[in-house]
């Protein structure tokens, strides 16, 4: 059940959070500072220190190490990703969904990792080797796209997590409602398993 539970939540609260062009949410990405019961503090990647009143019932997602063999054909994925030289577009990381939180955010948009940095939600239909790295072919609703992944790109998926790894130096990354009172709200936060940081 508790397994069961998790991966639902993602479909319904998770990555949607983090990963649709539509949520209106605000993506953090930083250290935890302190957990105060349900006061997280965050110094973020821009150095700032934000502070984000967490869901009394909030959970924790872990964010888990994969390599490439996870990318296969039928998998549905996030991948950001930059426009190179010659407009192909090459991953920055890959996020491989759970199954139950298969269609989540899909589609092709821009995203905050990097300048010019773009999302890709969408089914795997193709994987094929290109000099040391792979070439993937990604089908979504509304089109398909074609990711070179190097063999150096981060590569993760998401695990149950306990609100026990929210502790000072945890790398998070989550997306946060900001409220008219300008106060940050979340239900979940994502956190890295063994001192990984997100690389989302």
């Amino acid at each position: 059940m508790r397994v069961s539970m998790f991966v639902l939540s993602i479909a319904l609260a998770g990555f949607v959070s983090v990963a649709s062009a539509q949520a209106p949410a605000q993506r953090i990405r930083g250290d935890v500072v302190a957990l105060d019961g349900t006061m997280l503090q965050v110094k973020s990647r821009t150095g700032e220190t934000l502070s984000i009143k967490l869901a009394d019932n909030y959970a924790v997602s872990a964010v888990a190490k994969r390599d490439l063999s996870a990318v296969v054909v039928g998998a549905f994925i996030g991948t950001a990703t930059l426009t190179r030289a010659d407009g192909t577009l090459q991953a920055l990381e890959v996020l491989v969904f759970p199954e139950a939180a298969r269609g989540s955010g899909e589609g092709h948009y821009p995203w905050d990792l990097q300048p010019g940095s773009m999302m890709t939600n969408a089914t795997v239909a193709e994987v094929v080797a290109v000099d040391g790295a792979r070439k993937i072919t990604l089908k979504y609703k509304d089109g398909e796209k074609v990711v070179v992944v190097p063999p150096d790109v981060p590569i993760v998926t998401f695990e149950p997590g306990e609100r026990a790894m929210l502790v000072p130096g945890a790398h998070v990354m989550f997306g946060a409602t900001r409220q008219p009172d300008g106060t940050l709200t979340a239900a979940r936060v994502n956190v890295g398993k063994d001192g990984l940081v997100p690389p989302m």
